[in-house]
């Protein structure tokens, strides 16, 4: 499996605050990693770090290309996708004008169209003109993932997917994360609680004091109970 995403040292600061302190990680292409931790850990930050939203040093490659001095645009525009843990609708706007912003300059890549998205969303299908402030927190979340997929991406970073939802409507993400996988699209799955991770991640990368602390397959994870209970608080 190729290298998509290649991490290596990475660092990050809010003003003189510095939260991440060197970063490794990898993410193969049509892989699903993800990347777990306690709040705090510098999860979310590490996904802005790699879409340029704060101060970083480090090696950050991504489709062979560096990422060091891109704006946020210009790496949206290589092919990483990035749906932040707000969701960010436009909610005075339709679901289907949210869609076509999503869209953006694609013209050199296989973005999703109208009608895939209706299949794999087939939710934001029958809320089409319905304005986005007034969806579900569950429709919503839809919504941020399909109009992040229209502009073709080839890596999805998505922060905390499930967060505030049914149950029901976590096993429908579930879902359309897989989907995704099976049209080749990989996925950074940030996720606290790791509701999805087990069923779905190839492997999951914990976090902690802004260092990996751990990174293999899910079931090494839940064999490994001092790393379970030390860096993510659980048992």
């Amino acid at each position: 499996m190729s290298g998509l995403l290649e991490v290596s040292g990475l660092r990050a600061w809010y003003g003189a605050s510095q939260v991440l302190h060197g970063v490794d990680l990898r993410v193969g292409e049509g892989e699903i990693v993800a990347l777990a931790g306690r709040n705090g850990s510098g999860r979310s930050t590490f996904a802005k770090a790699l879409m340029s939203m704060v101060r970083t040093q480090g090696e950050r490659r991504f489709a062979g290309a560096s990422l060091a001095g891109l704006r946020t645009f210009e790496i949206a525009r290589l092919g990483l996708g990035y749906v932040a843990e707000q969701r960010d609708a436009f909610p005075t706007l339709s679901v289907e004008e949210n869609l076509r912003l999503g869209m953006g300059s694609r013209s050199k890549r296989d973005g999703l169209s109208h009608e895939e998205v209706r299949s794999l969303f087939p939710v934001l299908a029958e809320r089409r003109t319905v304005r986005a402030g007034v969806l579900s927190g569950g429709e919503q979340q839809m919504l941020a993932l399909a109009r992040a997929l229209m502009n073709g991406p080839k890596l999805l970073i998505v922060d905390e997917p499930t967060e505030g939802l049914s149950a029901e409507m976590a096993a429908r993400v579930g879902d359309c994360l897989t989907a995704l996988r099976e049209r080749g699209v990989a996925v950074l799955l940030i996720e606290q609680r790791l509701t999805l991770a087990p069923a779905l991640a190839d492997r999951v990368a914990v976090m902690g004091h802004g260092r990996i602390v751990f990174d293999g397959p899910p079931d090494a994870l839940a064999q490994n109970e001092s790393i379970v209970r030390e860096w993510l608080g659980i048992g």
